[in-house]
């Protein structure tokens, strides 16, 4: 552990197809083991000719303490249209409590910022919660990301722009759109954009299916065009009960038959 006097090398790296596998990411380091990470370096290896880049900070001592990742917002794996904008699709520090809150998250929003402006992209976007799973919105703001775009229940479009005459992006109108092909049981979409979307993922189709007599369908998102025209702005995953949206990203099993639960008690 670093000890509050001690500063640590911290460095940012280029995660390539040649080194991932070497680093990991999101937590997973067994490519053995681990599906998830198999799954993620593939779309990562397939998506890197396109511009995806994943940055990692590495801290000596500490290792992997955290991730920005992004790429051109026309290959965007969120429910955006954010052409000719550099969009992130995620950021992350502090595998260890000693990293957060250190201004690292900053650094490695510098790092996609100043690529930006070198590439001549009209400026930055991400989409932020107020939930779980994504990050914050408080990042973005104080350095300059301004909010273009709501979704229900608590997305919302940022946006960094080098021109105040650039043209805004906006969610995609599909997910404003009533989800009627949807209505019949339960649904789980999900990209290996992110891996976490991998985990649970079996046992809620089984404990639906078997413990719910639910009809399930499993929609296995595989490129930028299907992440796109997701009904959830998340993008990577969902879970549509009849219709509603009940999971905007990856739950436990447990979390899911609770869901299931209060709905199925509420309705009689």
């Amino acid at each position: 552990m670093t000890s509050p006097k001690e500063k640590p090398d911290i460095q940012i790296i280029d995660l390539t197809p040649e080194n991932i596998a070497d680093y990991g990411v999101c937590g997973y380091k067994d490519v053995k083991k681990q599906v998830e990470l198999r799954k993620k370096i593939d779309w990562f290896t397939e998506y890197y000719p396109k511009g995806l880049r994943i940055k990692a900070l590495i801290s000596n001592p500490g290792g992997y303490q955290g991730m920005i990742e992004y790429m051109p917002g026309e290959i965007a794996h969120r429910p955006v249209n954010a052409s000719n904008y550099l969009f992130i699709q995620c950021v992350f520090v502090g595998f260890k409590k000693e990293f957060k809150g250190k201004g690292f998250a900053t650094q490695l929003l510098n790092v996609c910022i100043r690529e930006a402006r070198e590439k001549s992209y009209l400026g930055l976007a991400v989409v932020t919660r107020a939930g779980s799973f994504m990050a914050k919105k408080e990042l973005f703001l104080k350095n300059g990301f301004q909010a273009v775009d709501r979704a229900k229940p608590d997305f919302e479009l940022l946006v960094l722009k080098f021109s105040e005459e650039s043209a805004n992006p906006a969610f995609m109108p599909v997910i404003k759109e009533e989800l009627t092909k949807y209505d019949h049981g339960l649904v789980v979409m999900r990209s290996p954009q992110c891996p976490y979307t991998e985990k649970n993922v079996t046992a809620i189709l089984e404990t639906a299916k078997h413990n719910f007599n639910l009809k399930t369908r499993l929609v296995e998102l595989k490129d930028t065009d299907s992440v796109q025209n997701s009904p959830c702005a998340f993008g990577s995953f969902c879970i549509i009960l009849n219709g509603e949206i009940i999971a905007y990203h990856p739950i436990s099993k447990t979390r899911f038959e609770n869901i299931i639960k209060m709905k199925l008690k509420k309705t009689g």
